[in-house]
């Protein structure tokens, strides 16, 4: 199958398309939330329709907002199958974010119903899997259903963020969703980390007194 969109990166226009020699239940898959300095790391898998196409697909960060929150509500009505795991605090800190990554993107592709039969992954590693599967670099920018994984995965962890920011009042994770901001870091000097921050994150680790641990 392909498809005839098109994303911007670096100013070269990159068509997204699926080559026809993938099976027909092939998913993408990618991830959202590795270098935040809190909360979780979180996959989606996604096996698109081509009976129903989607208009708009691109790399999640180059959409708005807004534009994300309206294609995940279309990438979550007109997909063969999608879905969404994460991997926890407590397991990033215990794998490091390069293997939680993975196991989160395997919870994800494991959880297709139906099931994948092949999987395209955005990066260069691939996470452990029974069935056959591809590492894109910049997949996001390049295959369909990357891209649709990486915007369902960036709206639900942005949207579990706004959560946090109510049970942990005080650290502004409704506005940077756990990234290392300037506010971020002054709260973190000033409040301590909470048990959503990741102790393995340097900026963390260094601001960790022995009392906190």
């Amino acid at each position: 199958m392909r498809a005839g969109k098109r994303s911007q990166r670096g100013g070269v226009n990159l068509e997204l398309f699926a080559p026809a020699s993938e099976p027909e239940r092939t998913c993408g898959s990618d991830e959202a939330g590795r270098g935040p300095l809190a909360g979780p790391v979180v996959a989606a898998a996604v096996i698109l329709d081509p009976r129903n196409p989607i208009d708009g697909l691109r790399d999640s960060k180059q959409l708005s907002p807004a534009q994300r929150d309206r294609l995940a509500v279309t990438i979550q009505a007109r997909a063969r199958a999608w879905a969404v795991a994460l991997a926890t605090v407590e397991e990033i800190d215990r794998f490091n974010i390069l293997n939680a990554s993975l196991l989160a993107m395997q919870r994800a592709i494991e959880a297709l119903d139906p099931m994948a039969e092949y999987a395209v992954i955005d990066g260069n590693q691939l996470p452990r899997l029974a069935i056959p599967a591809s590492a894109i670099v910049d997949g996001d920018a390049l295959h369909p259903a990357i891209a649709a994984a990486s915007i369902l995965a960036k709206t639900h962890r942005d949207a579990l963020m706004r959560a946090l920011d109510s049970d942990f009042p005080g650290y502004g994770f409704a506005r940077h969703v756990g990234y290392a901001t300037v506010e971020h870091l002054e709260c973190l000097r000033r409040l301590g980390p909470c048990a959503v921050h990741r102790r393995s994150f340097l900026p963390v680790r260094e601001l960790t007194t022995p009392s906190l641990l």
